[in-house]
């Protein structure tokens, strides 16, 4: 059962702060994300439209085999150097989650 780690990303104060990051984060941080091992897949997209109250700007979702793969990869020198570097190109701006499937919620597995 694949384990996922989900970034999801508030807006900065300003245009210019959100034009450094987005510069910083494809210079810096995905290719720190790349190097992450076990990483089967990484998708990273532009929240165009939320229903409520949200300042959610972008939302990153990188997919490992399993939860000891992913476990592996949240101790590697490659995601502890992305961490660094997350907390230095967006401070505060970042929640970042594991989720799992939930085959109680989804019994079918249709999704």
């Amino acid at each position: 059962m694949t384990a996922t780690l989900m970034a999801l990303y508030r807006r900065p104060d300003s245009d210019e702060a959100l034009e450094r990051f987005r510069q910083r984060y494809a210079a810096e941080h995905l290719p720190l994300i790349r190097q992450v091992p076990g990483l089967r897949s990484l998708h990273v997209a532009r929240v165009t439209e939320a229903w409520g109250q949200s300042d959610l700007m972008m939302v990153a979702r990188m997919v490992f085999d399993d939860r000891p793969a992913l476990d592996v990869a949240l101790a590697s020198e490659p995601m502890r150097a992305a961490g660094r570097n997350l907390r230095e190109i967006a401070p505060g701006m970042a929640t970042t989650v594991v989720v799992e499937p939930d085959d109680e919620m989804d019994p079918g597995g249709a999704g």
